[in-house]
């Protein structure tokens, strides 16, 4: 008998944090970690841009990077060149990605 309230009594305080620990957990696993892969990816791919590649931007204008600059880039549109963040690229414009319309 003694043993049985020893054991309840010692599971309720530490077992007491175990779920609260285990959604933690769970909610780092499911919401934290592919955000944060994907800021670094993001990054990367900010980083590795070079001149002449086709980008298209968040707003979805595409383009052409005609100078990298350390606060932005230049683009070439059919417009003309315009300045943008690095962070307003949103993905490559690349004949792998978009064989029917990149030229």
């Amino acid at each position: 008998m003694f043993s049985t309230i020893f054991l309840q009594a010692g599971a309720g305080g530490f077992g007491g944090f175990m779920p609260m620990i285990l959604i933690m957990v769970v909610m780092f696993v499911l919401f934290l970690w592919p955000q944060m892969r994907k800021q670094s990816k993001d990054k990367k791919f900010s980083e590795n841009l070079k001149k002449g590649q086709r980008v298209v931007l968040t707003s979805g204008m595409h383009g052409k990077i005609s100078d990298i600059m350390e606060d932005g880039v230049i683009i070439e549109t059919m417009s003309g060149k315009l300045k943008f963040e690095k962070a307003a690229i949103s993905r490559e414009y690349t004949q792998a990605r978009f064989p029917e319309t990149a030229a």
